[in-house]
């Protein structure tokens, strides 16, 4: 006899909720329930069989729980996979035209929306909620904006279900469901310490040592008849969950323990063996997938490390980083040792850690490219739309510019025939935008290729440590490049010295031909030449530099591990081939880390192509400062410094036009170089106009006093001046400045000199109008003493100082 569950308890409400449906009103429903009540395999199943005609279509946020859930639910009703019950994920789908219930991940979901507005479905769950993706976000906000087509139900157990009902003008149904008590145990040095990846593997191992001896395998001594529990370790990611299984071993085979690795990667055959009871004790090994999305059976001690990776906006860019849970997490993956009777939770941080309460959504903490995309696509603007909570203004400002800086949608946000091309393909936005903007089939072909490489769950292969295996690298691949590296794995086999995941490349080349295939492309055959022998590699660097200069980098001077762009800094990983002696590079993928304090963060770059500086000034990216000018010949000529991210990376002499000759004259100008002594006179007669309405103009006629470069620099450029060969075709008359009054002029410079000059002294004047103070500085002269007031000019009213290097004295 099944064992009731917790979800039952409000079938009868959610189906006389299904009822309440007319052409004009839709009855959205929130649905809050504890992870392993039933709600994601029950729930498809009563608006199933309430509406046999109809279709729904639930959402699942991750590719593994979605085919687990499709394929325990087509058990349920007794219907092979892929008939009543189906599912489709990226690269695998088993569904057709007689499938009622229909299991989806977001990505999809967006794209038929797009295609045909889900007409064939009813009623759309998405389920998890609490995640709170973009793209569930997004998908919510387009499927409740008018007109409603469908109802909306949305599933979670931790989302604040009544802000989300009210949002949704939804009902709410609660189901908790019987949770067992948890005893808690905190392996830290201090009370207030956080969870940290620092000698994580050590401490799991310690930890399942301590769960097997001292909780579950004592217990089961106790209870004959009872199975010890099993354990489930969460940690952040597969090369975490790598790490721990490494140093499980001795552990397995002492006690006779098997340790499973789980995670989105996972194969088929190693899920099963997660997601089914074993006869022997187990150590699960688990990314959050295990959180909530996944029913685990048989879990006696949750041991949780604290840590996941996680999303954040950095200068612009989505990264991943490895970041503490939140305490709603924590308690969501404590509650996987109680669903069935008591348990254990094992804690990897202090008791009085820090935590955040809630994890941000992901529309808060990353970057909106991809989602103001994915709207436009849906004839939709995210400036209509209504989200949970209303998006960073900052980030929609970068998502725009990129967005217009790819021509992929116009400035009233819609997406433009270009936009359409990118946004099917199952990758980000830069990298579609990057494959388009390749001069020619094959460097397209190739820039496919490392997409793919770049855009699978994990690395393809690892740089060897060995010499012997770094020899074969370069054997093999003689560029010190990650990015062609990627492709070439792709392509070649590499030789048996170098470590590559199969699983991964496998998945790799699957994307690449998906993605040949929508652009009509022929997938490059395997076992070819290397795939630098094959296309033009500058033309590939140039033209992707000039569509995404963001990803142009250069290496710091002094501290040669970090390369910057103007906007944000890396730092070379450990796993790259950049060479010591490259000193730039497109960066195509980072994640960032933890720094020395707590407050510093690291951006790590995982895959850099070497460029050279003479690229980034062929690609416009450099900046330019004027140098030396010189004027020979009746010739101007310029060295010009070329800038980038801070670092000069060029120089050149050259003939400057427009806007770069007229700053070369008019330093010529102000230096004496050029029409001397005009430069000095215009310095004085500027001067002199200052302070000449000071103190003859009301305030409210006053000019605006320019500066000396600023108006000789207008002032060319209303004479036309555009080189150095028009220089010929200026007279200095016609650089003469309107200031002080030509019959007031002469007088008003006797009265108010800038420079004083007495038998053995050389004075200059300064004056300061609102003290009616006047400050003369010696230049030069043989006297020792203070000028006296008597051989000074008049300046009734004034205020006299003297001063000599240091020391100032009143003039009486």
């Amino acid at each position: 006899m099944n064992t009731p569950l917790p979800i039952n308890n409000i079938q009868a409400e959610f189906l006389s909720l299904l009822s309440v449906h007319t052409p004009h009103h839709q009855q959205h429903i929130v649905v809050e329930a504890n992870t392993g009540s039933g709600k994601s395999t029950q729930l498809p199943i009563w608006v199933a069989d309430h509406q046999r005609d109809k279709k729904v279509l639930i959402i699942e946020p991750r590719r593994i729980a979605c085919v687990a859930l499709a394929t325990y639910v087509s058990s349920l009703v007794s219907s092979p996979l892929g008939q009543r019950v189906g599912y489709a994920i990226r690269f695998d789908q088993r569904y057709g035209p007689e499938t009622q219930i229909q299991f989806v991940t977001p990505g999809i979901a967006l794209r038929w929306l797009a295609d045909n507005q889900l007409a064939e479905y009813d009623t759309i769950i998405i389920d998890e909620f609490h995640e709170r993706r973009w793209d569930t976000d997004l998908l919510l906000a387009l499927l409740k904006a008018p007109p409603v087509c469908h109802r909306i139900i949305l599933t979670s157990a931790t989302i604040k279900g009544q802000q989300l009902a009210n949002y949704l003008g939804a009902t709410r149904l609660q189901s908790p469901g019987k949770m067992f008590p948890v005893d808690m145990h905190y392996h830290a040095e201090q009370p207030q310490q956080m969870p940290s990846t620092q000698s994580l593997e050590v401490r799991v191992r310690k930890a399942c040592e301590y769960a097997i001896t001292q909780l579950t395998q004592q217990h089961s001594q106790q209870d004959q008849r009872e199975q010890p529990k099993d354990i489930l370790v969460f940690l952040p990611g597969r090369k975490e969950i790598q790490n721990s299984f490494q140093q499980l071993q001795p552990i397995s085979q002492h006690h006779h323990v098997e340790v499973i690795c789980l995670s989105a990667s996972s194969s088929k055959a190693e899920q099963q063996r997660a997601l089914n009871q074993q006869s022997t004790q187990r150590i699960i090994l688990s990314t959050n997938v295990a959180e909530t999305s996944l029913t685990i059976p048989n879990i006696g001690v949750v041991i949780d490390s604290g840590m996941e990776r996680r999303t954040h906006q950095r200068n612009g860019r989505t990264v991943l980083g490895l970041d503490p849970i939140s305490s709603a997490s924590a308690d969501q993956r404590k509650g996987r040792a109680g669903r069935l009777s008591e348990g254990h939770c094992i804690r990897l941080w202090g008791e009085h850690a820090p935590l955040r309460d809630t994890t941000p959504p992901e529309i808060l903490r990353e970057e909106l490219t991809e989602l103001m995309l994915a709207a436009a696509c849906n004839d939709a603007t995210i400036d209509t739309l209504s989200f949970p909570e209303p998006l960073p203004e900052k980030s929609i400002d970068v998502a725009r510019n990129r967005l217009l800086g790819m021509n992929a949608i116009t400035t009233q946000g819609k997406a433009t025939t270009h936009g359409m091309r990118l946004y099917p393909l199952p990758i980000d936005t830069l990298y579609s935008h990057l494959i388009t903007a390749m001069p020619d089939t094959t460097t397209q072909s190739a820039m496919i290729d490392l997409v793919a490489a770049l855009s699978t769950s994990q690395k393809l292969l690892t740089i060897p440590k060995s010499e012997r295996g770094r020899q074969a690298l370069v054997d093999w691949s003689p560029l010190d490049c990650d990015a062609f590296t990627l492709i070439q794995c792709m392509r070649q086999p590499p030789p048996e010295d170098i470590s590559v995941n199969s699983n991964a490349i496998k998945e790799a080349q699957n994307l690449s031909a998906q993605i040949h295939h929508a652009l009509d492309l022929a997938s490059p055959s395997q076992n070819l030449a290397a795939p630098h022998k094959r296309f033009d590699r500058s033309s590939f660097v140039r033209a992707l530099a000039i569509a995404a200069p963001e990803l142009v980098f250069v290496r710091r001077e002094k501290r040669r591990a970090a390369l910057g762009n103007g906007f944000s800094e890396v730092v070379i990983g450990d796993n790259s081939r950049f060479a010591e002696n490259a000193e730039a590079a497109l960066v195509f993928d980072q994640y960032n880390m933890p720094g020395k304090n707590i407050r510093d963060t690291l951006n790590i770059a995982t895959c850099l192509a070497p460029m050279r500086l003479q690229d980034i000034i062929a690609a416009q990216l450099a900046t330019k400062q004027l140098g030396h000018v010189r004027w020979n010949n009746h010739q101007l000529l310029v060295d010009t410094e070329l800038y980038y991210a801070g670092r000069k990376i060029g120089a050149e002499k050259q003939s400057p036009t427009q806007q770069h000759a007229r700053n070369a004259i008019t330093e010529l100008i102000i230096n004496d170089r050029l029409f001397a002594p005009l430069g000095t006179e215009l310095a004085g007669d500027i001067q002199d106009f200052s302070l000449y309405q000071h103190l003859s103009v009301p305030q409210t006629e006053q000019r605006p006093i320019p500066t000396l470069p600023q108006w000789l620099m207008d002032r060319l450029k209303t004479l036309g001046v555009e080189s150095g060969e028009d220089i010929a075709l200026i007279d200095p008359s016609d650089l003469s400045f309107d200031g002080v009054p030509d019959w007031e002029k002469q007088e008003f410079q006797e009265r108010y000199p800038h420079k004083v000059t007495l038998c053995d002294l050389v004075l200059a004047v300064e004056y300061q109008v609102s003290k009616k103070l006047i400050t003369v500085e010696r230049i030069s002269g043989t006297r020792k003493g203070e000028p006296k007031r008597w051989e000074l000019p008049s300046w009734s009213g004034w205020r006299i100082r003297y001063k000599k290097a240091s020391r100032i004295v009143d003039i009486r």
